[in-house]
């Protein structure tokens, strides 16, 4: 009765038969690219300055001002 309950993996349970490798990888990679894993490590591969960061995000808060008046919001 409790096995009903727990959580239980993506290959396990499926009716087709054990997955393929083709199939496993492509789940892999799609929920890695889901979880914006990579460019969190491309973001962080070299260290940046507190200014550097400061400066990057103003200009992104800028960019997206500049963007909404644009557009009429």
């Amino acid at each position: 009765m409790e096995d009903r309950y727990e959580r239980r993996s993506r290959g396990e349970g499926s009716s087709s038969g054990p997955m393929s490798v083709e199939v496993m990888l492509r789940r892999f990679f799609r929920d890695v690219q889901q979880s914006e894993i990579m460019t969190e490590i491309k973001k962080r591969r070299f260290f940046e300055k507190k200014t550097s960061r400061n400066k990057r995000r103003a200009v992104a808060q800028v960019r997206a001002v500049r963007r909404k008046t644009k557009r009429g919001y």
